[in-house]
């Protein structure tokens, strides 16, 4: 049955904690309605907290590392009625540790959700906003995009493939009115490193940015139609652009000291 539309609508994925949740209330708190999507029951709730902001919001609760959760989404998506005028596919995990040592099983969840599942819905999306003419995407990729991933291989390889088809789709679009906007956070205190394993890190020992400051500063870029958003703080920003000049031998070393795990 079509819903009455009031007001645009976005789609958020990987929205019951983190970086999503900010992003949902990003939408809703500048009049977007928003279907919001994770894996775990947790999405009811962070639907709830981001309904506060007056957003009609539609919680849906499916595995994105499966097709039959890919699907399962967008048929919702669909079920709505209204055009999609923005989605920030933003799902994601990581896990660390050395490359032989970590569970192949692990490794291809993570690639399934990462690559597979952002792939799926970003040439959904477009193909239905293509169509229109008219409509935003943001797409969460990483400054780990930027750097060999030592002991966080398969995360940094799949934040490599986001970012490159991101630019891939920004170029091709370039005469479109459709926008596709990378976000690019550095670490950022979610449960992501827990998730990870990664708490005994460099990384997941130090510094990291409110994943409030990463949605508002990737929502604002979002909405001015930019390529790309260093998010959120100043350290990120002058970490991505030493990545320009580095070698990648330096990189790797760099991220080996910050993810091997310490005694």
């Amino acid at each position: 049955m079509t819903e009455p539309q009031t007001k645009p609508l976005a789609l958020v994925t990987g929205a019951s904690s983190g970086i999503g949740l900010e992003l949902a209330k990003q939408f809703a708190e500048h009049g977007f309605d928003v279907v919001v999507n994770a894996e775990d029951a947790g999405i009811e709730k962070a639907a709830m907290l981001v309904q506060a902001s007056g957003a009609h919001v539609i919680p849906v609760q499916a595995d994105l590392r499966t097709p039959e959760g890919i699907e399962q989404l967008w048929t919702r998506v669909q079920a709505i009625g209204r055009p999609l005028d923005a989605a920030a596919l933003n799902a994601g995990v990581g896990v660390g540790g050395a490359f032989v040592d970590t569970d192949w099983a692990r490794d291809l969840e993570i690639m399934q959700l990462n690559v597979v599942s952002t792939t799926a819905l970003l040439k959904l999306v477009l193909v239905e906003m293509t169509a229109r003419n008219e409509g935003r995407v943001l797409v969460t990729s990483s400054i780990a995009s930027t750097m060999p991933g030592s002991y966080q291989s398969i995360y940094n390889a799949s934040k490599s493939f986001v970012q490159s088809l991101t630019e891939a789709v920004q170029d091709e679009l370039k005469d479109s009115a459709v926008t596709v906007t990378s976000l690019m956070p550095g670490p950022t205190d979610t449960n992501f490193f827990a998730r990870a394993q990664m708490l005994a890190t460099g990384m997941g020992k130090g510094p990291k940015d409110s994943p409030a400051e990463v949605a508002e500063q990737g929502f604002a870029a979002l909405m001015a139609g930019e390529k790309k958003v260093v998010a959120a703080s100043v350290a990120v920003k002058a970490q991505e652009a030493l990545n320009k000049v580095l070698p990648d031998s330096v990189k790797a070393l760099g991220n080996r000291v910050m993810a091997k795990p310490r005694d």
